[in-house]
């Protein structure tokens, strides 16, 4: 089944330069672990800016300091064959941000799965995902992110922070 893609975000790209620019290429995420787990793996589109620069324009499933119209440094890997640019640094934020949902029931059975997405449609949040439980969340900048991150708390919808991490959001003190 095909990613489902919704908001205004998505809506402004139907009929824009972004769609039929000769710019956009694959890029490589990869998404390392410090406990050692299986490098994930995705490969969205981004804008070609030039001078090994690129500005994302999928929302990220899997990695993680990485939103929606992002600039990033990305170059080819000199370790293997793949002549891909693959993500080096962030450069400059964008100003979305992204969290990740799990819903409790399937999209298609689930009344209160429809109205959560339904609800974050209303915060004029985007989302991407599986069609069925899995969904990555595009808050743009002019959206309350706190708002939102209440709303799926108190909604008791399995969620976690991408970008910004929730390490970033709370750091630990030493001590």
């Amino acid at each position: 089944m095909p990613p489902i893609r919704t908001n205004a975000v998505a809506n402004r790209w139907r009929g824009t330069r972004i769609m039929g620019s000769d710019n956009l290429v694959k890029v490589v995420l990869q998404q390392t672990y410090e406990d050692g787990a299986h490098p994930e793996v995705e490969t969205p589109w981004a804008e070609s800016l030039g001078n090994d620069l690129y500005q994302l324009k999928n929302f990220p499933f899997t990695f993680y300091g990485l939103s929606f119209d992002d600039i990033f440094e990305a170059r080819p890997c000199p370790e293997d064959d793949d002549e891909r640019p693959h993500f080096v640094k962030v450069v400059e934020k964008s100003g979305h941000k992204t969290v990740r949902i799990i819903l409790d029931e399937p999209l298609r059975e689930s009344e209160q799965s429809r109205q959560i997405l339904e609800q974050l449609k209303k915060f004029d949040c985007g989302y991407e995902g599986d069609g069925y439980r899995s969904f990555t969340i595009n808050i743009q900048p002019h959206c309350d992110f706190w708002e939102v991150c209440h709303f799926l708390t108190d909604s008791d919808v399995d969620w976690e922070h991408a970008d910004p991490t929730y390490e970033e959001l709370h750091p630990q003190v030493p001590g």
